[in-house]
């Protein structure tokens, strides 16, 4: 066999590697949550600031994993106040596990999260207990307030 024939079996056999390379999809353990969190971020993130106001920064396990904390940031106030509202009840829901996480609310405290009116470029935040650690690096999760809906963010 000539060198050029060897050459052009061994660009086509590369081709056809890289081709099916290509479309095969990743495993799920390939994708990293912050990956994961930056292109949800890219894709539904434009609609968060013109509709509601806010930047969604994620949710993230604290203390161990044994709560979670959802972080988004303010750019119009005007808009972000149904975030905020005492009235709300916020949630969050797991995907996998099917359970729905509230807010604690200590005795002399009340709930662990922000109500005071929203202001431009602050970052707030609230806590959602996770006994058991039910919520895992990696799921995805819905955070609900009031009429506020922030469906499939993976948790860091």
């Amino acid at each position: 066999m000539s060198n050029s024939r060897i050459g052009i079996a061994l660009s086509a056999l590369l081709a056809a590697w890289l081709l099916a390379a290509c479309a095969a999809p990743a495993p799920r353990s390939a994708i990293t949550p912050t990956a994961s969190a930056s292109s949800w971020a890219a894709r539904y993130g434009e609609y968060y600031q013109r509709n509601w106001g806010v930047e969604i920064a994620g949710v993230r396990r604290v203390s161990s994993g044994y709560l979670l904390e959802f972080r988004y940031r303010v750019i119009d106030p005007e808009k972000a106040k149904p975030l905020t509202e005492k009235a709300a009840r916020p949630y969050l829901h797991d995907e996998a596990s099917g359970a729905t996480l509230a807010v604690p609310a200590l005795e002399k405290i009340g709930e662990v999260r922000q109500t005071a009116k929203p202001v431009a470029d602050r970052v707030y935040y609230m806590i959602f207990g996770n006994p058991g650690q039910l919520v895992k690096p990696g799921n995805r999760v819905s955070v609900v307030i009031g009429k506020f809906r922030v469906d499939g963010l993976i948790v860091q």
